[in-house]
């Protein structure tokens, strides 16, 4: 197990993916009227929510304990959503940068995961879990249904970053190019699959089954 994980790239993408989900966690408790104290939380759980649980899993020292920036910069979103009209946040421009963030987490949660010694399938859903989580957590604080339950693009364009991840590290030595090449084409097919979902309302088609009577 290798505690060292982190190159500057994958520490620019930790950043902005915890800048941009706790911006959306802070940005959802403004809707909701909340005070900065429960602005805050909902920051704070929504950055680090899944990174917590994918280091948890994984046996890794959880991120944001020992890290000094990482709450600060949670806090420090809050303060921007408190300061700025709710209206800055709306449409999907917003939706674009929460796309970004979650390809961002996929692919440092599926890089760190291989890089502590986690078989390749379990890292591919480390990526998922870590780009996905913390929006579950808010989403169920606020009482609201979750984005999971329904049928919109969103934990697929975070399989599909963390599966690239996985499969071109893994690959990488092979063809003689570095892991960059990886988390590079990772985000880029993620971000571009949730982009085109928010854009043109793409999802999967829903159970068809009858319910038991």
């Amino acid at each position: 197990m290798n505690p060292t994980v982190l190159t500057p790239i994958l520490d620019w993408l930790d950043i902005a993916g915890i800048a941009l989900f706790a911006l959306s966690g802070a940005v959802l408790a403004a809707r909701l009227q909340q005070t900065f104290v429960t602005m805050g939380f909902f920051a704070l759980v929504t950055g680090v929510g899944g990174g917590t649980v994918r280091d948890l899993l994984i046996g890794a020292p959880v991120f944001w304990i020992t890290d000094p920036w990482v709450a600060a910069v949670c806090l420090g979103t809050a303060l921007i959503a408190w300061f700025t009209p709710v209206s800055w946040w709306e449409g999907k421009g917003f939706a674009y940068a929460d796309g970004a963030g979650l390809a961002a987490y996929a692919v440092l949660g599926s890089a760190k995961a291989l890089a502590y010694g986690i078989p390749p399938v379990p890292a591919a859903l480390m990526g998922v879990i870590t780009g996905c989580v913390g929006g579950i957590i808010r989403d169920v604080v606020a009482g609201r249904p979750s984005i999971i339950m329904s049928p919109e693009l969103y934990v697929t364009p975070a399989a599909l970053t963390a599966v690239l991840t996985v499969a071109g590290m893994i690959a990488a030595p092979w063809l003689g190019v570095g892991k960059e090449w990886a988390w590079a084409a990772g985000f880029a097919c993620g971000f571009a699959l949730r982009t085109a979902a928010i854009r043109w309302e793409w999802g999967l088609p829903s159970y068809g089954g009858r319910p038991e009577n």
